[in-house]
């Protein structure tokens, strides 16, 4: 990289890692790795999210995350992990009508009792 383009990626950086070239070019590959690895970790943790969110909302109707997924394969419903989590948020009669399906579908979504929480 040439020293007017590693000046232009360190705008920003603190200390001489903005203007001494040396320190400038080796803290601007770092950032560039960081940015490659979180771009992917960023997917990783957007699905994690949106499954925390799906089983947040199938545990309110008594039913677990594994489950209520698989009830929706089984009735070749496909709606992506995305879709499922806005749905869970926005729509929650809609959501209860997925879970309904699912638990028809699968036999092991009508066998759990939610425990009362202590308050």
């Amino acid at each position: 990289m040439n020293k007017k383009k590693v000046f232009e990626l360190a705008k920003g950086f603190r200390g001489r890692a903005k203007n001494c070239i040396r320190i400038a070019r080796e803290r601007v590959e770092k950032a560039l790795q960081y940015s490659y690895r979180d771009r992917r970790n960023k997917k990783r943790d957007m699905r994690s999210l949106w499954i925390q969110r799906i089983n947040a909302g199938t545990r309110l109707h008594s039913v677990n995350y594994g489950n209520f997924m698989h009830g929706l394969m089984k009735e070749n419903i496909q709606l992506n992990r995305k879709v499922l989590s806005e749905i869970t948020m926005h729509e929650p009669l809609s959501f209860k009508a997925l879970v309904d399906i699912s638990r028809d579908a699968f036999p092991g979504n009508k066998n759990i009792v939610q425990v009362p929480k202590k308050v």
